[in-house]
């Protein structure tokens, strides 16, 4: 073999390790591509021209993609909904709503996590935001540490397989899904998933109640006025997502416009809660920019990375090996599956979606599990889908890498240990494994509603 044979796995070696260097990864994903290229040009095997078609794929990377203009207006809509507020009154709201069962700020805490799906667009700012709003408050309640921070770190990966998170519009963008059948794709398994860690939260508090101490109960307080206190926090946030997610799914709004809609929405909720002044404004404005500028300049860079990765005939060389392994169809799809896991502990979905998955895509979608989701081919990318955004959720939870555990601790009380958050999470990264197995085995659960839908 010739050198220029070696340039895709020197890529991806040096890749791996300029990752773990701490620059940031769009200035590595660049920087890689265009010294490997011009490693090309020096030993003769890739043109100098070719350096000229990389404007051409950053602008192809922009043009006729639905992600640039929808995300920044639904990661908007997600930092409005934050900023004015709301968060802390759903969060109260919940428990009194759900006050009479064991366990009731966990509960009220993976409630939390499904309605702010829209504001969970990265697992680190998701995880974050939710410690910083709930953890305080069940700690000061004499929740255990490992339990409360758990149910944290399991709520915070939550939101980001639901609709409308950020994350299902790469996953439809890559794997040319309509977004009605994707969004609806996930509500099953991800509210399966949410219901069996509410099982496990009243459960564990029933078998250890000092696990999880029931409040006393106010006597001045009616529990009439409990939950119209939590109807004014829920109404206008559940309206606005419904609408975004509603109108996407029965095809009145594209995603663009219903993105739109939920971008004014937030800022309607911000105005109705007199946080409409110049520094929330200012901080919704910045903390928008900042979070779609790191995820703009990911997909930016992916692109100059792929193209002499491609150039070289690495996506060739990686479906080759694998196929070479002789796998079957289950064989190869648990193996692309535990891939992704694994690369789940160190780098976030944006990363995986824009540079692994394109290269593990076309094996993929080369498998036959027609007859296994019912006879409908159109459906098998959708349950592949399901199945990819199920186990890079299950990724960033499991310890030790976990990345979601470290980002957990970082915004808990100092009292809180990472030997606490790994306690809190195993039995939750159990149930997730749980649900995993039952959407691949019975893959109704991810494509019974897309039918409906694509009908």
């Amino acid at each position: 073999m010739e050198l220029v044979d070696y340039i895709p796995a020197m890529m991806v070696a040096t890749l791996a390790v300029m990752l773990f260097t701490g620059y940031p990864v769009a200035f590595v994903l660049a920087g890689v591509g265009v010294l490997f290229a011009g490693l090309g040009v020096l030993i003769g095997e890739f043109p100098m021209v070719a350096f000229f078609n990389i404007p051409a794929r950053l602008w192809g990377s922009i043009n006729g993609s639905m992600i640039f203009p929808t995300v920044p207006m639904l990661i908007f809509m997600g930092v409005a909904l934050e900023k004015s507020g709301v968060a802390q009154e759903m969060l109260l709201g919940l428990q009194g709503m759900v006050r009479r069962l064991p366990g009731s700020m966990a509960v009220a805490m993976t409630v939390l996590g499904v309605l702010l799906a829209p504001s969970a667009g990265l697992v680190g700012a998701s995880v974050a935001t939710l410690a910083l709003i709930g953890l305080p408050t069940m700690l000061a309640q004499g929740y255990r540490r490992s339990y409360s921070v758990g149910s944290v770190a399991a709520a915070g990966t939550l939101g980001i397989i639901l609709p409308p998170g950020i994350m299902l519009f790469f996953l439809s963008d890559l794997m040319r899904i309509p977004m009605g059948p994707i969004f609806v794709s996930t509500l099953v398994p991800g509210l399966l998933l949410a219901l069996l860690f509410i099982v496990y939260y009243i459960a564990r508090a029933i078998v250890d109640p000092a696990t999880a101490p029931r409040q006393p109960r106010d006597p001045k307080v009616r529990y009439r006025d409990i939950l119209l206190s939590a109807a004014r926090g829920l109404t206008l946030p559940v309206l606005l997502i419904a609408a975004v997610l509603g109108s996407i799914i029965g095809g009145i709004a594209t995603p663009v416009q219903s993105a739109a809609v939920g971008a004014a929405g937030g800022l309607v909720i911000m105005h109705l809660r007199g946080r409409t002044t110049r520094k929330y404004l200012h901080e919704v404005i910045v903390t928008t920019a900042t979070t779609c500028s790191m995820v703009f300049l990911i997909i930016l860079a992916a692109s100059v990375f792929s193209y002499p990765f491609n150039y070289f005939e690495g996506g060739d060389q990686i479906r080759d090996f694998l196929l070479g392994l002789a796998l079957g169809d289950w064989g190869m799809l648990l193996t692309v599956l535990g891939i992704i896991f694994i690369l789940g502990f160190f780098i976030d979905w944006i990363e995986i979606t824009v540079i692994v998955l394109p290269l593990l895509l076309p094996i993929l979608l080369g498998l036959d599990f027609t007859d296994h989701v019912g006879g409908a081919k159109n459906l098998v990318p959708i349950w592949l889908a399901v199945q990819i955004a199920l186990v890079l959720q299950s990724s960033f939870m499991t310890p030790p890498f976990g990345f979601s555990l470290f980002f957990a601790k970082g915004a808990a009380p100092p009292e809180v240990t990472l030997a606490d958050t790994y306690r809190g999470v195993v039995p939750l990264v159990m149930v997730q494994a749980m649900v995993v197995g039952l959407v691949l085995a019975f893959p109704g659960l991810a494509v019974w509603l897309p039918s409906l839908v694509m009908k």
